[in-house]
C-alpha cells in the first residue's frame, strides 16, 4: 500500500525530540489561512479532532489528521512532512525548538492511486 503521508529525516529527528519531552504526539493540517496552512503538532489529545477531520496516516507513530475540505484538494498528492530552522506555527509544539514543520507534496502516479492506503484507518 502507498502511504499518503511520509516524513523526512529532519522531521523524524524533530518528532523524536518532541516525543522525548511531551510523550505521544498528533498532527493536524487545517488548510486555513496564516498559521492554519502549516501542519501543527500537539500532544496526543491536545487538539480536538472534529467530525470533519480525516486521519490520512501516521508519521513516526503519530496520527496525522487533515480537515476534510482540505483533503478534498490534496487527496491526489503524497505529502511529506519536513522541518526547517525558524519558527513556523506558534501553536505547534516544535516552535519551542525554533523549528517549523512544513509540507511538501507531489502528485501520485496512476499506479499509486490504485494502491493507496485507505483514509480513516489510523
Amino acid at each position: 500500500m502507498v502511504k499518503r503521508i511520509l516524513a523526512t529525516d529532519n522531521a523524524k529527528e524533530v518528532i523524536a525530540r518532541l516525543k522525548a519531552e511531551y510523550g505521544e504526539l498528533m498532527f493536524h493540517q487545517s488548510g486555513g489561512c496564516c498559521e492554519g496552512s502549516y501542519p501543527h503538532c500537539f500532544e496526543k489529545g491536545g487538539f480536538l479532532i472534529g467530525s470533519n477531520d480525516v486521519c490520512i496516516g501516521e508519521v513516526e507513530g503519530c496520527k496525522f489528521y487533515m480537515a476534510a475540505d482540505q483533503f478534498a484538494y490534496w487527496q491526489h498528492t503524497q505529502l511529506t512532512l519536513d522541518a526547517m530552522e525558524g519558527r513556523a506555527a506558534s501553536f505547534s509544539l516544535e516552535s519551542t525548538l525554533d523549528v517549523g514543520f512544513l509540507i511538501q507534496s507531489r502528485l501520485f502516479t496512476d499506479e499509486e492511486l490504485e494502491n493507496l492506503e485507505p483514509i480513516g484507518n489510523c
